[in-house]
Parts: C-alpha cells; structure tokens; sequence
C-alpha cells in the first residue's frame, strides 16, 4: 500500500455555473451545446487542448451507425446530425445515408455497419469547438477534475457542489448547480461514491485498448480488389493474418485487420492493435498500455508493408494523441440496461435515446470478439433516462460509456452516435430541472421527451419501429 500522506491548502473558489460538463467527447459536447441552448449558463471541462475526446485524440472513425441494425432508419439525429451536416457541408465528412455495409469506408463488415459516418478528425475538432462556442458555452481546455465536494442531499443520497480541478493555473474549486459526467469513466460519480462497477462479471476484465492509427500511400484499389476476390475472409486478411500468428510473426492478438477508408486516397484508418489486461482508470495501466500500443504500432507498419497487398509502400502518417478505451466503469444508476432490453427491443416509458448498433466486444483476453462474435440484438432497442441517473447522487447526470448497463449492454451502445444522444438528453433534461428547481431525478419525463423531440430527436413511437 502506498503511505499516505495529507496535504491541506486553500483553493480559489471560481465562478459559479448552473451546469458544469466534465469531458468534451461526444456525449460532452451533445451535453453542453443542449444545456446551453436550453437556457442554463453552462461549463464544459476539457482535459485535452481541444474538443471530440476519441473522435479526435483518439483518431476513432467512422462514426458507427446512428441507423436501425438493418441500416433502413436514422434512429440517431439532433445534435449528432447537426454536427454530421457541418462537416459534410465543410467537406470534411460523408452523411452516412450514403455509405453502405462492406463497403471500404466501414471496414468491408457487413452486419451492424451500414451507414457509418466518415469523417475527417480535424474537421471535428472545430466542428466541435464552434458549435459550442455558438450555444454560448463557457470552454475550460487543458483542465483535469480531480475531485468533487459533496454534501448531504435528499433521502440518504449525496449532492456535488463543486469540483477540485487541476491545470496550469494550479488547483481550483469549481461550483456548480448541476454536473454532468461525460468523462466516460464515470469521474465525478465515483469521485462523489455513488457505487461503480468494472468490466465483466467474473473476473472485471474490460475490453482491450487499441491505439489507432493512419497510413498514406496505400493503393486504394489494390486492397479493395483482395477482400473482393477473397469472400471467406471474415475480416480484410484474415487468411494472411492466421498464417502470419501461426509462424509467430503477428504483433497483436487480432484475427484480421481492422481497417477504414478515410476521405482522401490512400489513406486509412487502422484499428488493429490490442492492448490486454490493462485498466484505463489506472494510470500506471494506461502508461503501460501507451508504451505497448506505440511498440505494436510499428510493428504492425513493417508487417503491412512486407504481407499486405496494397500496403507495401504505405508509411506512417499519425498516432492518436491518446490510446483508445473502450470500457472502463459503469456507475450503479436507478435502472441498469440488459442485453435482454438490447435483444427484445424492450420499451421504456423514460426512453431518451434509439440505437440500432450490435454487440461488439473484443474479447478482454484473447483475440476473438466483435460483432461476428456477438448476441443478437433487435433491430430498434431503447434506451432509458433512468441509465444516467447515479444511484446515490442528487444532481448529477452522466452520459456516454459510462452509464448504468451491464458489460454486455455496454458492448453495444459504447459507440460515437448514442454518446451524442445521450449527452443532448442530459444536458437538456439538466437546464429544464434548473429551470423547475428541482432534481433531474424528479424531472417529468414525457416534458423531456417532447423537448428532445422539438429538438430534433428521434425516440419512436410503437407504431413507427
């Protein structure tokens, strides 16, 4: 154990905003931009120096599907489709009601991948910025939270009221009526103790880290003209790869090459390496991952280049800022998503958000996983208000990885689209609670739900899915 030691100081105390959003990713920023719409003087807090979290610093892409699972309905529009448009209209992105299953742009995968989204990340990142800006959002970049004040709430719950937050002006306190956790590790929740769990059940093994990354030079054709003559490879070269892991001279634990087309030639994508074992809430682990990411990134270089058709005068043209998480905590809410809610299309009386994406988890300590691996889902499924209400917090809403639902729950809507719906409905339910003087665990939902659908969202009616 660590020895401890106590440090005690005086913090300056900033100014005071009805929401503070911690974590400017997708759900962050869907978050921020409604909450600010919807009337409330609102913070967004940002550890990078920019916006988008893994759109961006994590060089994620496509945007997988904001579509029914047979790509036949856009489920996922508002914010996300506003944010969509700009960058199609800036030339930096393709709408995804033109881009089909197995084609280059979602990886050649068929089953839960049409209509993706392409889209260039710094595009994103000002996208992003001036969409908040525009909402009047109050920016805090280059800024960590390291800690919440908390405060005796109602019926044995617990309320925040401010949060201890780290940059370069040093440690500062800052209050707030109402946060929301979009710092898809559950933060402020498990900084607050509302209770949190981890990973799969068993062994609180999460699914890996991959670091992604993009190679130039590649010939764009020759690679499309290999998975086509090559149908029985499950994933873009799947045969090359089972041979090159049976002589030993594959570098990550993959049975294929993960692999997405971006909007200029020769460019890709690759989202192929695989970090094991690791947990992205301890920075020792997130050191080690880093380390071992950035080593199998330039051994999977010289492995395109001497095995792969098309790749062989491809060259690195950049790293993600960040190594790529994809679970970490899920906090203990007021009701915990299934996959049995995924799998009979259950209905909420609370429903917030429509997602269509399947199950995809990469196996925590192997190389199987992914969506050809996967349960069946329905093709429409809900998903409730209820999954973002912490359990033991009073005015704390979380959004995006980090909401209530079980590992394999989370296996299917830990994707960019449901973050962006998720956030728009946290945000907007956090400025109408202001704006009654009540909790947002007391918010009547169908008021909720009427203004997400003036806002543009989709959230079903029985007839219509």
């Amino acid at each position: 154990m660590t020895e401890a030691f106590r440090y005690q100081r005086a913090l300056a105390v900033a100014p005071e905003f009805d929401v503070v959003v911690v974590g400017g990713g997708p759900s962050g920023l869907g978050a921020a931009i409604a909450a600010a719409r919807n009337g409330a003087r609102t913070l967004l807090v940002e550890r990078y120096g920019f916006l988008g979290g893994n759109l961006t610093a994590g060089l994620v892409g496509p945007c997988m599907t904001s579509y029914s699972l047979d790509g036949s309905q856009q489920l996922i529009k508002g914010i996300f489709e506003e944010f969509v448009n700009r960058m199609v209209a800036a030339g930096g992105a393709l709408h995804p009601s033109g881009i089909p299953a197995r084609s280059p742009y979602c990886g050649f995968i068929e089953y839960g991948h049409a209509k993706v989204t392409p889209f260039d990340p710094e595009c994103a990142k000002i996208t992003a910025l001036r969409m908040v800006q525009e909402a009047g959002v109050s920016l805090l970049l280059h800024t960590l939270v390291v800690d919440a004040i908390i405060e005796p709430g109602e019926a044995g719950r617990r309320r925040v009221t401010g949060l201890v937050c780290a940059s370069k002006s040093g440690l500062t306190l800052q209050p707030g009526r109402l946060m929301l956790d979009c710092s898809a590790d559950g933060d402020i929740a498990a900084l607050a103790g509302n209770p949190v769990s981890l990973g799969r059940d068993g062994d609180g093994l999460t699914q890996p880290m991959t670091l992604f990354f993009r190679v130039q030079g590649v010939d764009d054709a020759a690679v499309e003209d290999y998975v086509r003559i090559h149908p029985e490879d499950f994933r873009p070269f799947a045969a090359i790869v089972a041979k090159a892991r049976a002589e030993g001279r594959f570098p990550a634990p993959r049975k294929g090459i993960g692999l997405y087309k971006t909007l200029q030639p020769g460019v890709w994508r690759i989202n192929t390496g695989r970090v094991l074992r690791r947990n992205g809430t301890d920075v020792h682990d997130l050191t080690a991952a880093e380390i071992e990411g950035r080593e199998q990134t330039m051994q999977l270089l010289d492995f395109f280049r001497s095995d792969l058709p098309g790749f062989e005068n491809c060259s690195l043209l950049d790293t993600a800022a960040t190594i790529g998480v994809r679970e970490t905590r899920r906090i203990v809410g007021d009701y915990t998503l299934t996959l049995g809610d995924l799998q009979n299309g259950r209905r909420f009386e609370d429903v917030i958000a429509l997602c269509g994406y399947p199950v995809d988890i990469h196996a925590p300590d192997g190389a199987g996983g992914g969506t050809a691996e996967a349960p069946p889902t329905a093709n429409v499924y809900e998903i409730p208000y209820r999954v973002m209400i912490p359990r033991e917090l009073d005015n704390v809403l979380v959004a995006g990885r980090a909401v209530s639902a079980t590992h394999e729950a989370l296996g299917a809507i830990r994707v960019m689209p449901p973050y962006f719906a998720m956030g728009e409905a946290a945000g907007t339910a956090a400025a109408m609670a202001l704006a009654q003087d009540r909790s947002p665990r007391a918010l009547e939902v169908p008021e909720l739900q009427a203004r997400l659908r003036a806002q543009g969202a989709c959230l079903g009616e029985p007839e219509a899915v």
